[in-house]
């Protein structure tokens, strides 16, 4: 039991409750902004009606965060057309996050070439934190990149072939942790979503230094990968290509796959000297 002078003062409790209160309702209106911001974002655009029937916020609410956001310059008001759109600071925070993330101009270069050279869009992939994420892609209206797989991507490592890679390369505390973070969901009929099949698979991987998946991410669509290595020999990266499965047969694979490895081993040199 507490003394009388260490027991709180029915004020004192009243005080913390309300200051709980304020820091939850905090967290609550900081996720409702930033879900406002979302919705903007990948409509291209939204009037405060729409934004509020995407959400289910109510419309007062809506118009509220919208107008923070406004006043914020994440989102700009076009009034004749009484629609939200993104706001110019959030091309300044794409800037900051492409310089944080640090892709090498050589290596942007490598991977436009490698695009080049094998037909097939391509990718440069590292760890970034615990997230395997997408920092370079390279590709044309010819061999687009596969969708969403932008700049910043850093889902479904499990069923990628540059994920593999990253994760083949991770200590085995660090894949599981992973894993149980993100899961392994079943993207198509043929992602290995069992943890003991993606453990061998990847055992495999990291022998090979080679990852396929064959429509394991997106039906019709194969993708291969390739460890990038810093001076002491861990992966740090991975060079990618994805291209239409039907097209990779036996001998396309093979070009692919030395491609890959090229690809790979020059990067690893570039990010070894500096």
């Amino acid at each position: 039991m507490l003394d009388d002078d260490t027991r709180p003062t029915a004020g004192a409790a009243r005080g913390n409750a309300r200051g709980r209160r304020s820091r939850d309702g905090g967290v609550a209106t900081a996720e409702k902004t930033l879900a406002v911001l979302e919705v903007v974002a990948e409509r291209g655009g939204a009037t405060a009606r729409e934004v509020s029937q995407a959400l289910g916020f109510p419309l007062p609410t809506t118009y509220r965060l919208l107008q923070v956001l406004v006043g914020c310059d994440y989102l700009v008001h076009l009034k004749a057309d009484k629609r939200f759109e993104l706001g110019y600071k959030l091309d300044r925070l794409g800037v900051s996050l492409h310089r944080q993330v640090g892709v090498p101009p050589t290596v942007r270069q490598e991977i436009c070439r490698l695009h080049g050279s094998v037909r097939a869009a391509a990718y440069f992939a590292v760890y970034r934190g615990a997230d395997v994420v997408v920092a370079h892609v390279a590709d044309s209206p010819a061999h687009p990149r596969l969708t969403p797989m932008n700049f910043g991507f850093h889902e479904a490592a499990h069923a990628t072939a540059f994920g593999k890679i990253l994760l083949a390369g991770m200590s085995s505390q660090d894949a599981a942790e992973y894993l149980d973070a993100h899961g392994t969901p079943a993207l198509t009929p043929t992602t290995i979503t069992d943890r003991s099949a993606l453990g061998a698979h990847l055992a495999e991987v990291s022998r090979r230094g080679l990852a396929w998946e064959r429509e394991e991410f997106v039906p019709g669509a194969a993708c291969a990968a390739v460890a990038v290595h810093d001076p002491a020999g861990s992966v740090v990266g991975a060079v990618a290509i994805s291209t239409v499965d039907d097209e990779v047969d036996l001998r396309r694979a093979g070009e692919l796959e030395n491609a890959l490895r090229e690809s790979a081993n020059r990067v690893s040199r570039w990010l070894r000297t500096g």
